[in-house]
């Protein structure tokens, strides 16, 4: 199968990936009416709204998280803050500000869960922190054992039809996608293999295109 139609499947649901199922029905039932659905494919989905859509979506599904050990906190950046939930895995509390639209950080999750199926992305639910919200993610613990060089992640992802646009962003002129800030915190290298733990994958008009 055309690796962009099996993409589009994935993003529209019609197709499984690993951890998607959740997904793919948060991210359908925030495309459900013809109006959000016009504004997303438009750009001008208004976040507000849609946050409030999607928790009305966790209080009927009984999505919140309320089992977050904070004292086995690990790290926090600008999008996410980590903390450990065992010795195998970590939780990610993730506020989707690098995205315009929820339906775009579930995108990336789907795209990172196809691609990276070592470090899928498994979707526990939701927490409302600081008068945010935040997806709870759940992934594998990656203890790196030697430093990445960005060289190889550069090689990687060329040879996969990524083509370096800038520092650490690449784009995949074929697929329509764009990989944003591999530096080396996002990408960690363990007996000699990446592991691609922090994705921001954007998908433009192109993806959606029709080859």
């Amino acid at each position: 199968m055309n690796l962009k139609y099996e993409l589009q499947n994935i993003i529209s649901g019609k197709s499984k990936v690993k951890f998607g199922k959740l997904i793919q029905t948060i991210t359908c039932y925030l495309k459900g009416s013809e109006g959000t659905s016009a504004l997303v494919e438009n750009g001008k989905q208004n976040k507000n709204q849609e946050t409030e859509k999607l928790t009305h979506f966790i209080e009927n599904n009984n999505l919140w998280v309320k089992d977050i050990d904070f004292n086995k906190f690990v790290s926090e950046g600008a999008e996410q803050r980590v903390y450990l939930k065992n010795s195998k895995t970590v939780l990610k509390l993730n506020d989707s500000i690098y995205y315009t639209s929820w339906i775009d950080y579930l995108h990336n999750l789907l795209v990172n869960n196809y691609f990276f199926p070592a470090t899928a992305y498994d979707l526990k639910g939701f927490y409302y922190f600081n008068g945010s919200l935040y997806a709870v993610v759940e992934q594998v613990y990656v203890k790196a054992n030697e430093a990445t060089e960005l060289e190889n992640v550069k090689t990687f992802l060329t040879e996969n039809g990524f083509n370096n646009t800038k520092n650490n962003d690449y784009y995949s002129p074929e697929l329509g996608i764009i990989l944003e800030d591999l530096h080396d915190e996002n990408v960690l290298t363990k007996n000699g293999d990446l592991f691609f733990i922090d994705t921001v994958f954007y998908l433009t008009a192109d993806f959606y295109t029709i080859d």
